[in-house]
């Protein structure tokens, strides 16, 4: 099957997002593969460095509605998926959907909501629905959440439990720009302006058909059993409480399929894994000490290294 077009429409995204952020294609690579995954992004840097921004432009980019939702402590479920309340005029109780109901959501600073609320949001992203009152209301595709939370200051926080961290499709981050790249940025257009001049690149029928196509992309069975050895060291390796869940299993295997089709492939080789799979697993796994998650991508990336790679790349 030509995955071609594949790898065109991803450097026409690049090209879009580069415009308003600068530097950081990979990202925005990471988070195009989950977007066709259906899945969700958990981002986790510093404030400033572009979170909002990078989620705005690839809104635009997609052609997709957004909504930004400021998550504070007295954020409550029914202010995310929305509320029944009474028309005097007809006498009858209607439904009034809550910010939940877009295309992407950028959920702001996910850990100053408390558990209740960040419970709201999973359900809607994990069952692809709501339930309000007894009434189920289903989500319409794409549905893609990019949630935000500040590694640094812990303060008001309530951390996001192992089993809730499972549900992201990815953990990434931003981190600061190069010295040249931030330079460009400081004498070129705000950010702002270069946004409001992004127009949509693909359309919603060439993204339905891309989710549609990409799982057809051949895993042979040496990268399949490449894929089972990453997942079980994590299991075994004593560093880890918990190792990789079946769901990361299943998270790791499709990213990987959308990584080769994006790169113009129609089968899966070792590499396409190697590049997913700090960024699929690093949050999944519990470590027996406290450790950052650059620190437990750093070592997962060590322990990438010892795992034999398949040396043959068959269909």
């Amino acid at each position: 099957m030509d995955f071609s077009y594949f790898k065109e429409h991803m450097e026409r995204v690049a090209g879009s997002c580069s415009r308003v952020i600068v530097g950081k294609e990979d990202v925005v690579r990471l988070i195009f593969t989950a977007f066709l995954c259906s899945g969700h992004v958990l981002l986790e840097d510093v404030p400033g460095t572009g979170k909002t921004m990078l989620l705005r432009a690839f809104a635009r980019t997609m052609g997709c509605e957004c909504k930004r939702i400021q998550f504070t402590p007295d954020l409550l479920p029914s202010d995310l998926t929305g509320i029944n309340f009474y028309n005097q005029k007809s006498g009858e109780f209607e439904f009034r959907p809550g910010p939940l109901f877009t295309g992407i959501v950028l959920a702001d600073e996910i850990n100053r909501a408390t558990p209740r609320t960040q419970s709201s949001l999973l359900e809607a992203m994990e069952e692809k629905q709501i339930t309000v009152d007894g009434t189920t209301y289903p989500m319409e595709e794409p549905f893609f959440v990019m949630a935000t939370q500040n590694p640094v200051e812990s303060y008001g926080t309530f951390p996001l439990p192992e089993a809730q961290l499972d549900r992201f499709f990815m953990k990434l981050s931003l981190g600061y720009m190069t010295r040249e790249q931030e330079m460009r940025v400081l004498s070129g257009m705000p950010a702002a302006e270069s946004l409001k001049g992004l127009e949509p690149v693909l359309s919603r029928q060439e993204i339905a058909d891309m989710k549609a196509a990409f799982p057809r992309v051949s895993v042979h069975a040496d990268v399949l059993g490449y894929i089972m050895d990453i997942v079980e060291k994590t299991r075994t390796e004593s560093r880890f409480v918990t190792g990789v869940s079946t769901r990361g299993a299943i998270a790791l295997y499709r990213a990987a399929q959308a990584t080769a089709a994006l790169r113009g492939r129609d089968f899966v080789i070792p590499e396409d894994v190697l590049f997913t799979a700090p960024h699929v697993l690093s949050h999944r796994m519990v470590s027996r000490g406290a450790e950052s998650f650059s620190d437990a991508k750093n070592y997962l990336n060590r322990m990438l290294e010892s795992i034999p790679v398949p040396l043959e790349n068959r269909k």
